[in-house]
């Protein structure tokens, strides 16, 4: 790694002797700040990598900072994480919402039905200091956590793709199909049209679809790309059940233990991210290279009819009141007002 290289580097320098150290001053020079952070998804998910990536990339070029950074669950698994920033073994995690909802239940508001599409279309509505920005991060301080930025969006929906002997192409065919989902919000859509939830890993739904052991799958277009899904599949039906972000986390007293100058080249690093994270990803890399690719495979793009949507909507009612039950009527209330944009 990079890291590794930087940290000899420094070692060597440091056996040529204590006179290479000194500044004009001739005091010691200050060492920069070491920063572990993680993230699970590989760099094959270009879109999903890119604003992690960057954002590394910017807090890395800073004197005060040196990252240790671990891509593709290297260090930690997905499951892993978020215990370890809480531990303190790590100091910072890139993790998709959709993960950990139900551990960190305000988070559900990036992947309710009915609720997503509003997000999507919106994005001002989750950048930083946003008022749903901040109201998703009072509640994060009752559960030891900080999100810096989510990325300035949630990503394009998910929709449900299926192989060629089990296509869904209405959400009537939902009705005894074996669908891997990850997301609670999901898996309460999928039950709600009588399907059988499946929670399976992306790292193993290439096979799982390969050997039937699910017949669909709810998934953003990054995962179809970035696990070569597209030849496993032959279906993508266009009905938005659920979504997510991709947050940048730490503890509240990790960030107020860090320096002035280390928060600072955090926050310039957090802004560039909030910037063009899901920007990137949503306008350009989705709509110029993933959507043509999904094309030229030759899978049938099918999108919902009006009936659909009238029935995912109804669907999504009693998500939506799961939801409220678990972060409470106000929060939940105010949260969904103002990702539809009823509040402000």
């Amino acid at each position: 790694m990079t890291q590794t290289r930087r940290t000899f580097l420094k070692t060597g320098t440091a056996l040529m002797g204590a006179g290479a150290l000194l500044g004009a001053t001739g005091g010691p020079a200050l060492a920069a700040t070491r920063l572990t952070g993680v993230s699970y998804l590989p760099p094959s998910y270009r879109a999903l990598s890119f604003g992690s990536a960057g954002f590394v990339e910017r807090l890395n070029a800073s004197d005060a900072v040196d990252v240790d950074y671990y891509d593709s669950g290297k260090l930690l698994k997905a499951d892993e994480q978020l215990a370890a920033l809480r531990a303190g073994t790590i100091d910072f995690m890139f993790h998709t919402t959709s993960y950990i909802t139900r551990s960190v239940p305000i988070l559900g508001i990036t992947g309710l039905p009915g609720v997503i599409e509003a997000l999507y279309e919106n994005p001002e509505r989750l950048r930083k200091g946003s008022p749903l920005f901040d109201l998703i991060n009072e509640e994060l301080a009752k559960e030891d956590l900080y999100m810096v930025s989510m990325m300035g969006n949630v990503l394009e929906p998910e929709y449900l793709w299926s192989s060629a002997g089990a296509p869904i192409r209405s959400i009537a065919d939902v009705k005894g199909k074996k669908v891997r989902v990850v997301s609670f919000e999901g898996t309460k859509v999928v039950e709600g049209f009588d399907g059988a939830a499946v929670r399976l890993p992306s790292s193993e739904l290439y096979l799982g679809l390969q050997r039937g052991t699910v017949d669909a799958a709810v998934a953003n277009i990054s995962t179809i790309i970035g696990r070569s899904l597209q030849e496993q599949l032959h279906h993508v039906y266009r009905l938005p059940i659920t979504g997510f972000g991709i947050g940048l986390f730490v503890t509240p007293q990790r960030w107020e233990k860090m320096g002035d100058e280390v928060r600072a080249a955090f926050e310039t690093a957090a802004d560039w991210f909030d910037a063009n994270g899901a920007k990137e990803a949503n306008e350009v890399i989705y709509r110029d290279d993933y959507w043509p690719a999904i094309e030229a495979a030759g899978i049938e793009v099918i999108d919902p009819t009006g009936e659909d949507l009238a029935a995912l909507d109804a669907a999504a009612e009693e998500v939506r009141a799961a939801w409220i039950a678990d972060v409470g009527e106000e929060t939940g209330h105010r949260a969904i007002a103002l990702a539809t944009g009823q509040a402000g």
